[in-house]
């Protein structure tokens, strides 16, 4: 009886130690960066001050990042600290986080889609309207500036002073 006993207990203590030691199902172990190629993705569409994300069996992605931020592609663009949407293969729609600029005016991304990875076209749905990026663009994530970081560097570069 005590041989049960020891054996079952063995047994319990390695699957015990081998469940703490896996990571959860809802974090990968790559990158989200890798989980976009994989995807058919870029992986410039998130920038690189990711701290952690996780991606569920349901498609639902959420990407936390170091803080709120900008970072130009062919226009700016701002990311907030935590950036949703729903991923599947060569599509994130249902974005929530992300916004970009037009014509003076922050539209929010909706969803972003790569309808065919060999025309080298990525479209952003921006509620009004989708606009087309050459996907070269997206190749490398950004650095990504704190929010008032890139908009006093671009107001110099233009000859304006930052207003504070």
């Amino acid at each position: 009886m005590a041989f049960f006993n020891t054996h079952h207990f063995t047994i319990i203590f390695l699957y015990t130690f081998l469940i703490l030691l896996s990571p959860p199902l809802s974090f990968c172990s790559s990158s989200v960066h890798d989980l976009l190629r994989s995807k058919g993705l870029p992986a410039g569409l998130l920038p690189k001050e990711v701290k952690s994300y996780t991606f569920s069996e349901n498609g639902l992605l959420e990407v936390l990042l170091d803080g709120p931020c900008l970072t130009k592609f062919e226009n700016r663009v701002f990311f907030e600290s935590v950036v949703k949407a729903n991923l599947t293969y060569g599509s994130l729609v249902g974005v929530e986080g992300l916004s970009q600029e037009e014509l003076f005016l922050w539209l929010p991304v909706k969803g972003i889609v790569v309808d065919d990875p060999k025309s080298g076209v990525i479209q952003f749905d921006i509620g009004l309207a989708y606009k087309q990026f050459s996907m070269s663009l997206f190749e490398d994530p950004p650095e990504c500036k704190p929010q008032g970081a890139l908009r006093n560097h671009v107001r110099k570069e233009k000859g304006f002073e930052a207003l504070r």
